[in-house]
């Protein structure tokens, strides 16, 4: 099926066409949903797949007939964990001792994988390890709704991000032809993510990687490309290799409240946080650019100095709490 799939969303193939159609309505049958297919906006952006990108019209109306507008995909939107917690739920989550002895067997199992991505990328092994750890539980947990089923749902039914998620669909239809998926089998996260590292549409495409040599980047089942692909995305987000990501500090006085990070983008040097009486490690450059984040964990109030690698997290997920949980994982991962 996967085959018969991605050859007609490339071109209309008519001896194909009553075979898919059965496939695909099979697959929709006793579902109780909205017909994607006769969705206004649907046609539209239908419409202009097949004018940029070569798809069969019929083809994807078939297709979307059996898409299913999914109401728990709008409730989970709506309230994400980025949105809901503090760092003091964020350390019960992702610092547990299940999720930290699972990652130490991840690292040993896959030990080979990981050297490698870290020689050709420059990202550590416990980095890798952690981001896989905080995403699926380290491909255990990679969520269970359709990605077609949840991208119609947010790109035609969720006007405040309507237009990221049909763009993102659409990269899921190139990546599914690319990649010779079949789309209506694949399944991620509520919000269209996909595989051990919980890539969009649009960053699997970009930075996943055939790191096992098999000429296909699958970071469903594959472990060797997720490992690489994680790694890839960081090295072209900037990764500097062997250079620290954060430090907790002790602060005395009040100099420091004005240096306290208002966005994830350091705004401040270290050369800044000095004047303002924040012992900092000495082998760090004035020049270097720094942040000093405060949060509320289970210990009450902690500041710490974060650096460009720290930066680097938030890309993959644009919250320094997300990036705070990835690098103390990480560090427990490190230390045995």
């Amino acid at each position: 099926m996967k085959q018969i799939i991605t050859s007609l969303l490339c071109k209309p193939v008519s001896h194909v066409m009553l075979g898919i159609s059965a496939l695909v309505l099979a697959s929709a049958a006793g579902q109780a949903s909205a017909n994607y297919a006769e969705h206004e906006q649907t046609k539209q952006f239908i419409a202009e797949m097949v004018k940029d990108h070569g798809f069969d019209a019929a083809a994807l109306k078939q297709l979307f007939s059996g898409a299913e507008r999914k109401e728990s995909i709008l409730t989970a939107i709506a309230r994400p964990a980025e949105k809901r917690l503090e760092w003091d739920k964020y350390q019960d989550i992702f610092l547990t001792e299940a999720r930290i002895s699972q990652g130490k067997s991840f690292m040993k199992d896959h030990a080979q994988t990981l050297a490698r991505a870290e020689e050709k990328y420059g990202v550590p092994p416990h980095i890798i390890a952690a981001i896989i750890g905080v995403e699926t539980f380290y491909g255990t947990r990679k969520g269970s709704f359709r990605v077609l089923d949840a991208l119609a749902t947010l790109g035609f039914d969720y006007p405040p991000r309507a237009a990221f998620f049909r763009k993102e669909l659409g990269q899921f239809l190139l990546l599914a032809r690319e990649q010779g998926f079949d789309p209506t089998k694949l399944e991620g996260s509520y919000a269209g993510a996909m595989g051990y590292g919980q890539f969009i549409p649009s960053s699997y495409r970009n930075f996943a990687v055939d790191f096992d040599g098999d000429k296909v980047a699958d970071l469903f089942h594959n472990v060797q490309d997720a490992i690489g692909s994680v790694a890839n995305y960081f090295a072209k987000h900037h990764w500097r290799r062997n250079d620290p990501v954060a430090y907790p500090l002790t602060l005395s006085g009040d100099g420091w409240k004005p240096l306290v990070a208002t966005s994830l983008k350091a705004e401040h040097t270290v050369a800044d946080l000095k004047k303002a009486g924040i012992q900092v490690p000495a082998h760090l450059s004035d020049k270097s650019a720094a942040r000093l984040q405060h949060l509320v964990g289970k210990a009450g109030d902690e500041y710490w100095l974060t650096l460009h690698n720290f930066y680097v997290i938030t890309r993959y997920n644009h919250s320094h709490l997300y990036a705070m949980a990835v690098y103390q994982l990480s560090e427990k991962l490190r230390h045995p």
